[in-house]
């Protein structure tokens, strides 16, 4: 609904950034809370963790 959300990580680290725009370049129209996924972290130029090239996690 907003066009960005945070993905949980599984190893324990803060949540990753993910805009709708990543999620529309990986082919999906939304995502839901406890999908799981499969990403790369890119880090901004503040430091902070986005999520990039998602797919379904396996």
């Amino acid at each position: 609904m907003k066009g960005f959300g945070f993905i949980q990580r599984d190893d324990g680290q803060p949540d990753a950034f993910v805009h709708i725009s990543a999620v529309e370049r990986a082919g999906m129209a939304t995502l839901n809370e406890g999908d799981k996924l499969e990403f790369e972290l890119e880090v901004d130029r503040r430091g902070k963790y986005a999520a990039v090239n998602l797919s379904a996690a396996s």
